[in-house]
């Protein structure tokens, strides 16, 4: 799990814009976007809540399907979205106090991630 929410910030600062949507989209169907106060208590939780919801080691028809072992990515990836969308007003990310943009990744393996930030507005 990283907090991708300064990156994402930094892409409004870019744009100069001062009111409307952000998008975050991750590419992928193995990982998701969601938002979470980030820290080790909340990112623990996390992990064991989707430990509970889709096992690692439970037996997935994807998994028999392609000889691979990562139906539960692709599960998680499902349940959770690979992309948000947020409020931009008055230049800033509409997020709470301790709220921030987290991207997950749940493959079972090293993979290169690509997250689009788009900001439309005015």
């Amino acid at each position: 799990m990283l907090d991708i929410t300064p990156r994402v910030e930094q892409i409004i600062e870019e744009s100069r814009l001062h009111n409307g949507v952000v998008n975050v989209s991750g590419r992928g169907s193995t990982l998701g976007v969601t938002t979470l106060e980030y820290e080790t208590g909340c990112v623990a939780d996390l992990r064991r809540a989707l430990d509970k919801i889709a096992p690692a080691n439970s037996d997935y028809a994807h998994n028999a399907r392609w000889g691979d072992d990562n139906g539960f990515a692709h599960l998680r990836s499902a349940l959770m979205g690979t992309a948000k969308s947020f409020p931009l007003c008055d230049g800033k990310l509409g997020l709470g106090t301790w709220q921030q943009i987290v991207l997950c990744d749940f493959d079972d393996r090293a993979r290169e991630r690509e997250v689009t930030v788009t900001v439309v507005g005015d």
